[in-house]
């Protein structure tokens, strides 16, 4: 279910998209719209580890570099029935981790020193499984099409708003000035809200198939509630704008803390409580 809904809302984001087009410029705009973010999507599919990958100046390590955390990951891959993937390790107190990659085949899981200090070697492997977990479902790709939609739908409207405020008119026959500031308005809300719904489901998703990769809710859980608490306190060796492009790939969000209902809609995370008792529920069932 929860993928069938990750697909609704894809189409949802990409419907707004084309709709924001055909505002702009008629059918014309709408088929301008719907081929960008096709060319778009197929960027984002080849290139989104790399640059993610290079943003935060991570190194790659070999079995030789660090042969504890290369053989952790070998052993949960093998356990998840997946390829072997790139293990790169980035230079930061704060503790967090992420995964990145198109496919299987081309996956990639990197963690901080931080998070190598703070935690042990149980809670790591419950982090590794939930990162592994999110290549085995390719979320990353998923959610790097979602975040990049969003973004041009933003980039769009503000546009728009540019030239409402610099006095041009819609000159298209028929068009409706009030469709037009309804969209200036609503549109990037409604896909921030969409994209972070996806972002929310998806970690649901990675958190139980970690746990079952790993075989250790717990230790998953405890590591959850040590990495929201250490990384409130530090900062990630990259600029804040660029953190925030890329938040929804780590297992904690770097920069946010939902506090309530208005909060949580527009987070990429669900509220790290409720991921701790959602795996606490899991082990129970699991014993």
């Amino acid at each position: 279910m929860n993928n069938v809904k990750t697909a609704v809302l894809l189409a949802l984001m990409t419907g707004l998209l084309m709709v924001i087009g055909q505002l702009v410029a008629g059918k014309t705009g709408l088929l301008t719209m719907f081929i960008f973010s096709m060319g778009m999507n197929l960027f984002s599919y080849w290139n989104s580890d790399k640059i993610v990958l290079s943003m935060y100046n991570a190194r790659q390590v070999s079995a030789t570099d660090n042969p504890d955390l290369y053989n952790m990951v070998a052993s949960l891959a093998k356990r998840g029935n997946l390829p072997m993937p790139k293990v790169y390790i980035i230079d930061s107190k704060v503790p967090n981790a992420f995964a990145t990659g198109r496919n299987p085949e081309h996956g990639a899981v990197a963690v901080t020193t931080g998070i190598m200090e703070l935690l042990t070697d149980d809670e790591i492997e419950g982090v590794l499984a939930h990162e592994l977990t999110h290549i085995k479902h390719r979320d990353t790709l998923i959610s790097t099409i979602a975040a990049s939609i969003a973004g041009v739908i933003t980039m769009i409207a503000n546009m728009m708003q540019f030239f409402a405020i610099f006095g041009r008119s819609d000159d298209r026959e028929g068009g409706n000035p009030i469709a037009m500031l309804a969209t200036i308005i609503l549109a990037p809300i409604a896909a921030a809200l969409i994209q972070m719904a996806i972002s929310r489901s998806r970690e649901y998703l990675a958190d139980e198939g970690g746990a079952e990769m790993s075989g250790k809710p717990l230790s998953l859980a405890s590591a959850l509630g040590k990495i929201d608490y250490y990384s409130k306190y530090g900062a990630l060796p990259t600029s804040e704008s660029q953190v925030g492009t890329t938040a929804h790939m780590f297992i904690i969000n770097p920069l946010s803390n939902v506090k309530d209902f208005t909060s949580s809609l527009f987070s990429t995370h669900p509220s790290t409580t409720s991921r701790i008792e959602k795996l606490k529920e899991l082990a129970a069932r699991m014993r």
